[in-house]
């Protein structure tokens, strides 16, 4: 039980499947009160309905595409009027397709940056004021080992990870000495939903299933350090020592690593 957790509000984004959903358990289970957000409704009632069941915790549940600007802003402002103090802010919602530069659809590459990017920044600053206001809170991005290791066909993923790193470590400053924590996640491969879309082939899948994350143990993970001035989840570990040298020896690291690399 994480004590820090508990009776604590905490907004999570994507909350209807994968790492989102199982954050919202862990949260309930350690007594956290998740605000949960997603386009379908359905499925988010589902969960908080089976958390009732489990826990006994009130959860909260509000239907958002966070692709589309005036939507998006108008749930935060929402879910802000509803709640006059929220703690906590897990920006888990997220999107990918690994394909090449020459063969990436204009659509989907401004999709990636709009939910990845710009809906992280815009509702972080909505709820960042409202921290402000309170004096705490915790800001928590969900960012990815592709945005410190970019590979082939991750070009306009990687891209919006690293704008996200980029983002974190700026805004961590920022708040530094107000009570305000701010923490990155940079994950590998997570067995999840995501690559229905980000890998149809499948192809990729099978090449890493031997070292794919599982995502209640990374939900677990994250929400052991809720509360906590933590600034990086790394995980895989192995993955991140190897971040670490391709920062160092970049040139090398991808001679090495081509054959890995090129697995999309």
């Amino acid at each position: 039980m994480n004590n820090r957790v508990t009776s604590k509000k905490i907004i999570v984004t994507g909350a209807s499947s994968g790492i989102g959903e199982r954050l919202v358990w862990h949260i309930a289970k350690n007594g956290g009160i998740p605000i949960m957000l997603a386009r379908s409704i359905d499925k988010l009632e589902r969960i908080q309905q089976q958390i009732s069941e489990a826990f006994g915790i009130q959860t909260y549940c509000y239907q958002v595409n966070l692709l589309d600007e005036a939507e998006r802003v108008d749930v935060f402002d929402q879910i802000l009027v509803d709640h006059p103090h929220v703690h906590g802010l897990i920006n888990n919602a997220g999107t990918g397709l690994f394909e090449s530069v020459e063969s990436m659809d204009w659509h989907e590459a401004k999709k990636m940056f709009e939910l990845n990017v710009f809906a992280l920044v815009q509702g972080t600053q909505q709820v960042l004021k409202h921290f402000l206001v309170n004096g705490e809170g915790h800001i928590v991005n969900i960012a990815s080992q592709a945005g410190k290791m970019a590979t082939p066909k991750s070009s306009i993923y990687a891209s919006t990870k690293h704008a996200v790193l980029g983002f974190t470590n700026a805004l961590r400053m920022e708040v530094a000495g107000k009570n305000i924590a701010v923490t990155a996640v940079n994950l590998g491969p997570v067995r999840t939903n995501f690559f229905n879309d980000a890998d149809p082939t499948g192809n990729y899948q099978v090449q890493v299933a031997a070292y794919m994350l599982d995502p209640d143990r990374v939900a677990n993970k994250i929400v052991k350090q809720l509360f906590k001035r933590k600034r990086e989840i790394n995980m895989p570990g192995w993955m991140e020592f190897g971040s670490k040298l391709y920062t160092l020896f970049p040139n090398a690291m991808e001679l090495i690593l081509k054959k890995q690399f090129n697995k999309k």
